[in-house]
Order: structure tokens, then C-alpha cells, then sequence
């Protein structure tokens, strides 16, 4: 019997859009998918082979939260477990982060760690710039490290800090769009220059996935468009993902693949029926002020089934 292979398993999602929103983390959060960012945002690991990362550089057991991964199942689309997900202080508040581990820097003699928070959004406006809570989070990175990776005032064991962005709904002139934003040297007077190890310690990169609308669109953002799609049908996403990215899922799952679809198809469903209970409430609220009836003449002239009437009465006595 086959083993489960992890990514095509959390694929699958059921339920609202909560559950969705913890599938896409789920999904994010496998190593091989973890590599495919590191290898195409973070300089470290430009030169590698997405294998070898997700093999030798991820630290952390094939673990996602508290819950352990099946023992037969620990390969390269396992979990991380990460360093947590939670930054608490007193003056500053709680940050939970949706992914953060630590990762090795290759070929580095001491083992060099990095720390790498990898963030799902949906809504690309908020109420603020994205960019400035990327910085805030690896700002929090840096600052929580203290007492953990360092103490007293050997602040030359600070971790360098990436906080990678992905936009899953972004306005049409950011689509299929990657930008980075970071610390670097500028010479006023003179020309020395510091290591620079003692300054680059943070990045905020910016992912704004698209449509397969411009030669821009391959990699990474094709990847991640593939995998997070609400659109794309199960066969769809596990061919491509299978023929051009190499991520290898079992025939056996190809059903379990299908959930997330479903999921999203569910969430597309609810949205229009809520749209639609919308929409007869006011056309009664209308009527009720426009011809001075009553809620259930209203209803009435609406021919809404009498089985219904009561859902909307109880609506418009709140």
C-alpha cells in the first residue's frame, strides 16, 4: 500500500472559509513548497536545487503545529514544525505569524541560521500598506530574538529575518509582480564599508500572484497561482504541478486533491446566496417604505415562499 503523499492531502479542505484559509497555510507550509519560495525570493539559496533545500536547509521535525506527521511520511513533502508561531511581549502585544522556521544558510562554517516567516493574504488593502506590516513583523523577528538566540549585549548573534508576503488577490498593475525591500549601506562621506552581515538583517518581499495573462507569470508566482487557485479544477492543478514543477502526487489522492476545489466552490456558493438574501431584504425594506405595507404584504408581493417568510421576519425585527 502507498504511503500518503502530505502535499496532496492538504490539498484537501472542508468546511468555510476559515478552513480554507488554514488549508492554503497547511499547503505553505510543506517543505517542498517552502523550498520553491527560498530558491526564487531569498539570495541564499538562488543557486540550489529545490531538493536539496527542502532536504538539508528547512530546520525543524516533519511536523505541522502539535500535531505529528505520520512516521512512513517524513520526506520532502513533510511539514515543518518551525520555532513557533506566536510573538507575545507586554507593551507591544501578540503577533501570530502564519509560518516561521528557521533555515540554514549553505556553506557557512558556523551553521548560519536564518529566521523566515511566509504570510497568506488575501486582501491586498487592508486599511494600510502591506509592505509596512511586512517590516513591523521582521522589526518583531529581530527584537524577539532576544534571550532566545541571544542575551546581555552579544547582539552579533542576531538572525537575519525574511518575511515573504503572498498576495493572492492583488490589483491588476501588481499582478505577477515580486519586490523586495531591505537594509542597505549608503557612503555620505568616505568610502568604508561595513561587513555586510552587521546590517542586512532583514528583507520584506512582496509576492502578487496573477493570472497566465504575460510572460511574467512562470516560476514561482505560476506555483503558487496553480496551487492556491479557487478556479482551477483538481486534475488541472495536480497536472501541473506534477509536469512542471515536479511535485509528485499518488493517483490514490487524486479524489482528496478535489476537496480544495470543492472548498472553494462551497465559499463561491455561500457568497451568492448571501448576496441573494441581501438583495430580497432590501427589495422588502423597499416596498414596506415606497407603498406602506406591511413586512408580510412585502414578502407576499415578492412571492417568497411562506417556509422563508419566517427567516426574514426574524431578519428585519433586528
Amino acid at each position: 500500500m502507498k504511503t500518503k503523499n502530505l502535499l496532496s492531502e492538504n490539498i484537501t479542505a472542508a468546511g468555510s472559509k476559515a478552513d480554507y484559509d488554514a488549508s492554503c497555510k497547511r499547503l505553505l507550509a510543506n517543505k517542498i513548497i517552502l523550498a520553491w519560495i527560498m530558491k526564487s525570493c531569498i539570495k541564499e539559496y538562488s543557486n540550489y536545487e529545490v531538493e536539496e533545500i527542502a532536504a538539508k536547509y528547512i530546520e525543524g521535525t516533519p511536523q505541522i503545529s502539535v500535531t505529528a506527521v505520520n512516521p512512513d511520511e517524513t520526506d520532502l513533502y513533510s511539514y515543518v514544525k518551525g520555532i513557533g508561531t506566536e510573538d507575545s511581549t507586554i507593551t507591544e502585544g501578540t503577533v501570530t505569524y502564519d509560518i516561521r522556521f528557521y533555515a540554514i544558510v549553505p556553506n557557512t562554517k558556523d551553521k548560519i541560521s536564518l529566521i523566515i516567516n511566509i504570510e497568506a493574504q488575501n486582501d491586498f488593502y487592508p486599511g494600510y500598506p502591506i509592505i509596512k506590516r511586512a517590516i513591523y513583523y521582521c522589526s518583531r523577528m529581530v527584537s524577539s530574538q532576544y534571550g532566545k538566540d541571544f542575551t546581555n549585549s552579544h547582539y552579533e548573534k542576531i538572525k537575519k529575518v525574511y518575511s515573504v508576503w503572498i498576495c493572492t488577490n492583488p490589483p491588476l498593475y501588481r499582478q505577477n509582480t515580486i519586490n523586495r525591500y531591505k537594509i542597505h549601506e549608503e557612503n555620505l562621506v568616505g568610502n568604508v564599508q561595513e561587513e555586510k552581515e552587521n546590517y542586512d538583517l532583514m528583507s520584506a518581499i512582496i509576492m502578487c500572484l496573477g493570472k497566465p495573462c504575460d510572460n511574467k507569470y512562470s516560476g514561482i508566482l505560476k506555483l503558487l497561482e496553480v496551487l492556491l487557485s479557487s478556479e482551477r479544477k483538481p486534475e488541472e492543478k495536480k497536472k501541473i504541478l506534477e509536469k512542471d514543477f515536479g511535485i509528485k502526487m499518488t493517483k490514490e489522492l487524486e479524489s482528496e486533491v478535489s476537496l480544495m476545489c470543492n472548498l472553494s466552490k462551497d465559499i463561491e456558493e455561500r457568497g451568492i446566496r448571501k448576496g441573494m438574501k441581501e438583495g430580497i431584504i432590501t427589495a422588502i425594506k423597499n416596498l414596506m417604505e415606497s407603498m406602506g405595507w406591511t413586512k408580510e404584504q412585502a414578502m407576499e408581493a415578492l412571492k417568497i415562499p411562506e417556509a422563508e417568510q419566517a427567516l426574514y421576519s426574524g431578519i428585519l425585527k433586528e
